[in-house]
């Protein structure tokens, strides 16, 4: 799977429909961004991405930790965050989109503090999805409740 969504984000972009298993790997993947941005990749980051992971697309634990497992490796692979959100933007509908946000802003709140290149990578991340401003701040106070 890994080599396959590589594959697909290296490619010239295309309309074609990213598969279901790629996206859940693209959208950990960008889970896993967030988690690194402010070079801090710790245990509670990766217990609400575990956690994410299992609850979102109904896996088990080893199934979650598998996943995730993969997606450390695509994201340490990806050359860059805007071919993992053309591909999730094919993928995901516009009006679920803000609800990815608010899974990768859970991530970057599980330490209990907003760290600047946290917020500067979701800022980056909400246009790069098709998310308006106001979506993506209502996504994050949800997150924060969470």
């Amino acid at each position: 799977m890994l080599r396959s969504l590589l594959a697909f984000l290296s490619a010239p972009e295309s309309e074609a429909a990213l598969p279901e298993d790629e996206s859940r790997l693209a959208l950990a993947a960008l889970m896993v961004r967030a988690a690194r941005a402010d070079g801090d990749y710790e245990g509670r980051e990766r217990e609400v991405i575990l956690s994410a992971l299992a609850e979102r697309h109904g896996l088990s634990a080893a199934g979650a930790e598998s996943l995730l497992a993969e997606a450390e490796r695509a994201e340490a692979a990806a050359p860059d965050t805007v071919r993992f959100t053309r591909a999730l933007k094919r993928a995901v509908p516009i009006e679920a989109r803000a609800g990815l946000l608010e899974a990768i802003w859970s991530v970057a709140l599980a330490d209990g503090r907003r760290d600047p290149e946290e917020d500067a990578f979701l800022r980056q991340l909400a246009p790069l999805l098709g998310v308006e401003d106001r979506d993506s701040a209502l996504a994050r106070r949800r997150a924060a409740r969470d």
